[in-house]
Formats: C-alpha cells, structure tokens, sequence
C-alpha cells in the first residue's frame, strides 16, 4: 500500500498540535500562576511525545531512514524525561502537599495515581536506555524490558490524562489518547521490536 508523506506529516503534526492550541485556549488558565500553566503545557507536551515516540522507533514516519528514527527516538525519550520532571516539578511549586500526597500514593485523586505510576515507568525506561550497555543486556531482552515499560508509561498516562478535567478540550483530549493507544498497540504487535539485527 502506497503511503502518502504529506498526507502521514499532516495528520500527525495536527494530532500534536491541536492538544496544544486547545489548551492554550482554555478560559481555566486565567488567574493561573505562570509556572502552573507551564507544568500544564510540560504534561500536554509530553503526552504529544508519547504519540510521536512509537512511530519513530516504528518506522512509520515518512522521510526518516532506518538509522535517523530510533537516533530521534533516543532525543524524544530524554526530551519526555524533561517535560515530565517539568510537569511534576512545577506542580509541587504550586501545589507541594498534593505532589507529595500522589507520590505517597495517598491522594484522592485516582488520576494522581496514575500519574505517579506513569512517572516512575518513564524514568524506570531511561534509565534501562542509559545503563543497558553497562549492564551487558541482549538486544532482545533489553527491548521487552523497554517496551514492557513503554506500555506501563503510555496505559498510565492515557489513563491519567482522561480523567482529568483540565485545560485540554475533550475532543483533542480524546483524538490524541486514541492515536497513542493505536500507535504504542501497532509497534508493539510489530515484530521488528521484539527482533534486533544485532546483539551488540
């Protein structure tokens, strides 16, 4: 089947966009602390990342080369590092009993626990990407490990943007969970991630 970049480049640019033009729309942002508005925007940037980061490593995005999509890959996974530290650290400025109360996992708030879950698999990843040479993983083993996290981050994630009644409009809200579902369930059922060329 014929695939059309243009066409691949649209639909993708406007999934991560609109989020984020909604947000920054959204009348819930008045009388809002500027560093609170920038954690928003750190959690809608990385939700948007969690969409591109499986197409990249999936090969699924036109005018990249087989080397150039997992080297972008590696640079979108440290980028969603910070965009998480930036969403957590900016919301415990604004609000520190709360952050803590979720880390504790002792927070009312269901979406806090999910949250919380999807934090700690995004850094459990970066840091199995950072140390796998050091720890002398297979290709195989470290990329069921990886992926294994990579669904805990995106299910946690998911989960915890749907259920909260913030800034991001329920449609774009809704677009863009279901594109990130469908691309981390594409690349996963993909057996190019369970299969490695190499094992250095």
């Amino acid at each position: 089947m014929r695939r059309h970049p243009v066409a691949i480049w649209g639909v993708v640019l406007g999934c991560l966009i609109a989020p984020i033009v909604v947000a920054a729309m959204s009348p819930l942002l008045a009388w809002r602390a500027p560093i609170y508005i920038i954690a928003g925007f750190a959690g809608v940037g990385a939700l948007s990342l969690l969409l591109l980061q499986p197409l990249l490593i999936g090969g699924y995005l036109p005018g990249l080369s087989r080397a150039a999509g997992p080297r972008v890959h590696r640079w979108g996974g440290l980028l969603l590092v910070l965009a998480v530290v930036l969403h957590v650290g900016g919301l415990w400025v604004t609000s520190p009993p709360e952050v803590v109360d979720a880390l504790w996992l002792r927070s009312p708030t269901p979406f806090s626990l999910w949250g919380v879950i999807a934090m700690w698999a995004v850094f459990a990843a970066a840091v199995l990407a950072a140390l796998r040479r050091r720890w002398r993983l297979s290709l195989r083993v470290w990329r069921v490990a990886h992926t294994g996290l990579a669904v805990v981050v995106v299910a946690g994630s998911v989960t915890h943007a749907v259920l909260i009644e913030g800034t991001m409009g329920q449609v774009s809200k809704a677009i863009i969970c279901v594109c990130v579902l469908l691309a981390t369930v594409k690349v996963v059922a993909d057996r190019r991630v369970w299969k490695g060329r190499s094992g250095r």
